[in-house]
Order: C-alpha cells, then structure tokens, then sequence
C-alpha cells in the first residue's frame, strides 16, 4: 500500500482553508497540515476583517469543520523562516502551497508618505481587531484625518474612526484600543478616492451602511451623476452617497465625513508632522484641492512585506497558473494581488487544487514523512486544534455580554491558555 500523499498549507486564512477544502475532496487519502505563525486559525478573517461585521467572520464556522470533520491538522505557533525553513518543510511533504496572504500595507508613492502620522489601514484594523503581533499601541489622529483610498478597507477604516462604544454591541472590537480613541475621537474625516463615483471600488451597501451611525454629517463636494447605462453597482452607489447627503444630524453632529472622488493624492505636507494632504483632479490635471489633516490613513492595497519571499525571489502575481516549483504552490493573495472578495479565494484555490490534482502522480514517487518528520522541538510547540479550542473558549467566556468574544492580545498567553499552562484564562497582559 503507497504511503499517503502529505501536503503542508502554509497559512490558515480563507486561502489555506479553501485550499484545503478543495484538496480534501480531491485527494481524500491525503495528509494535510495547515501551519499558521500564530497560536489561532482563520487568518485573514479573525484578524483583517473589521471587528463590527460579524456576519462575515462566520465563515470561520465553515472552516471549523475543515479541523473537527474533514481530518485536517492544524498546527499552530509554526513560523515558516523562524521555527522551520520552507526547504525544511518542503523535505518533509510531497505538496506546499503558500497561502498567507499579503500582511505588507502598499504606498501610495508620494512625497511626505514618510512623516509620522501616516498610518497604514491594514496595521490599524489589526489593532482594532486585537492581533497579538501588533500590540504597539493606537496612534493619535488629531482633530482632522484625510483616508486615501476608495475601497471595502478604506470604507472599514472609516467606519471605525466614526461608530460610538454603543455601536461596537457583538463586535470582537479590542475595547483597550477603542477607549484609546473615544479619549480623543477625529472631528473631521476626508475620504480620498481617485476614481470617479462610476468606478469606485467600494461596495454600495457598505457606503449605504454609514447612514446608520448617529451623528455624522456627510459631503460630497464632487459630482455624484452616474452617465446613462453605467453599470448597476455604480448607480447603486451613487444612490447610497445620495442618501446619507440626507441625512441631517443637526445639533447631535460629532464629526463631519467629505465623500472625494475623483482626486489623486500629489503630496502629503508637514513640517515634521502632518499638515495637509494635496490632490490633484484626475479629470483636469490644472485643478489642484489642498485639505487640511492632522494624520493620513493609506488604504490602497496590499503588497509583500520585504519582497524575497523566504528565497523564492519576488512573487509577482499570476493569475494564471498557482506553480512556482516542482511541488511548490500559491494561492490567494499570494497567487493574485490583494484583488477580490474573501467568497474568491475560493474559486482561485479550487484552480490551483487542479494543478496540483493534475501532477501528482510524479510527486508520489518519493517518500515523505510529512508532519511527523519534523523536528520534534518544533512539532512540540505546535497549537493543535483541540488546544486553539481551549483559548477559543477563554474568549468567549471572557468577553462581556454586550461582545462576542474577547481576544487575548498577547500570543504568549494565548499559547499558555493552548499548552494548559495556565490555572485561570484571563484575558492577560495587555488585555482589556
């Protein structure tokens, strides 16, 4: 009887657990581990989704199923290039697909990006989301904040700058960094977006969704006319800008939102610190628009953090094939650029579960160990799922009744709560 294929998912975001999912029906007698560097599975969706919209985390009920059904290991507190080398990992499975997605914020590419009050918007959301590699703090925003950037991410980042603590009820918001905000909340919001309104890449309903946050008062000094014939979601759009331009908060007004399309970042001034972000009309270069900000949030995508991917040289996207090597794939945002809905992920992983499907036959040829070839050291700090099941626990059994749960910011302590090294889950250093 041939040994079972052993196939290692670098990362347990909607990427690595699609692919996963793909794999499992398609080669059923496989092993399959999905490491992750950190102590809790589903990536992307525990840590990069905004912490106010609970709906879309659900998927990770889906993905739970991967590690409780469908026999798939999960092997947490395993850092590709810190506790093993991707050849280490690749020496011991037949099969290796990254994906872990792109954690590196892109930049816009303008004089002044370097002073210190700009923020990068996927820093802030893992912030807000409580992720335990990035606890330095909550950055201070002064009275005026310009967002550049017109996508889903910019519109979360909005979101968060505007909503009270009574809006945050069954969020998983870190309430550490949120008072942190509430003690000096933004006065004035401009969001920067250099399509026009047609071609906006933010979704309708999420614009639509700002109406219900009490207090704000909306402009939109562009014009919001979508051509006869443009597509749908465009005029869906407009509409939702429409409305929430309705929208009177009168006296109970907290902070005003100007609604830019159109306009493409030229600079960001300051003498040392944020002063003011220049634009300039994408429709008539002449036409230049100076804003006043005390601190710029980028939200413009995501890119590789350092480039060399742990030797693989710098991954380009491609679009049309997940092989990077004989045995060696990528999926997700690895594969493609950060492009796309989390609901995407799945049809790219479904592709490159094919490719995979389609060579195996000469992968089967060598033998592997698989997991269990590793070095005992590291399996010995692994999180499996049982024990990620312990800190889930903790969480939610720590979080007050108006959260749905309380992250553990520390992945020291989340990896004690994992090991059973703890008497008492509390929500530990740093905690709220």
């Amino acid at each position: 009887m041939d040994a079972p294929l052993s196939i290692a998912v670098v990362g347990s975001g909607p990427s690595g657990c699609y692919i996963a999912q793909s794999l499992r029906r398609s080669l059923p007698q496989s092993e399959i581990t999905i490491y992750d560097r950190l102590a809790s599975p589903f990536g992307l969706v525990r840590y990069g989704v905004a912490p106010d919209h609970q709906s879309t985390k659900s998927i990770q009920s889906q993905f739970a199923r991967l590690f409780e059904r469908d026999n798939v290991r999960f092997a947490g507190n395993i850092e590709v290039g810190r506790d093993i080398s991707l050849d280490q990992l690749r020496n011991s499975h037949h099969i290796v697909v990254l994906a872990a997605g792109l954690p590196g914020d892109r930049t816009v590419g303008v004089p002044g990006e370097d002073l210190p009050e700009v923020y990068r918007a996927g820093r802030l959301t893992r912030l807000f989301n409580a992720h335990p590699l990035e606890q330095t703090g909550l950055p201070k925003f002064g009275k005026s904040v310009a967002i550049i950037g017109g996508g889903n991410v910019s519109i979360d980042v909005l979101r968060m700058l505007i909503k009270q603590p009574e809006d945050f009820v069954n969020s998983d918001i870190d309430d550490a960094v949120l008072a942190e905000y509430v003690r000096a909340p933004a006065g004035r919001i401009d969001l920067i977006c250099r399509s026009t309104i047609t071609n906006a890449p933010s979704d309708p309903v999420m614009l639509a969704e700002l109406g219900r946050i009490r207090g704000v008062r909306f402009s939109c000094p562009d014009p919001i006319d979508v051509a006869e014939g443009a597509p749908r979601t465009a005029v869906a759009r407009a509409k939702a800008v429409e409305g929430l331009l309705e929208i009177d908060p009168g006296t109970e007004t907290r902070v005003e939102v100007a609604l830019h399309f159109g306009w493409a970042p030229v600079s960001i001034n300051g003498d040392g610190h944020v002063r003011s972000v220049e634009l300039r009309s994408i429709n008539d270069d002449r036409h230049n628009l100076r804003l006043d900000a005390d601190s710029v949030v980028t939200a413009v995508g995501f890119d590789f953090d350092g480039g060399d991917w742990h030797g693989l040289g710098v991954l380009k996207a491609n679009l049309e094939s997940g092989a990077i090597d004989q045995g060696l794939y990528r999926t997700g945002w690895i594969k493609r650029g950060s492009r796309g809905t989390i609901a995407e992920n799945r049809s790219c992983a479904k592709a490159v579960a094919e490719e995979i499907v389609a060579g195996v036959d000469a992968l089967k040829q060598q033998t592997k160990p698989g997991y269990g070839g590793l070095p005992l050291e590291v399996r010995a700090r692994a999180v499996d799922y049982s024990a990620w099941k312990r800190v889930d626990a903790a969480e939610t059994e720590a979080a007050p009744e108006d959260r749905s749960r309380r992250k553990f910011p520390s992945h020291e302590h989340m990896v004690a709560i994992a090991h059973n090294k703890l008497v008492q889950a509390t929500a530990g250093p740093g905690a709220n």
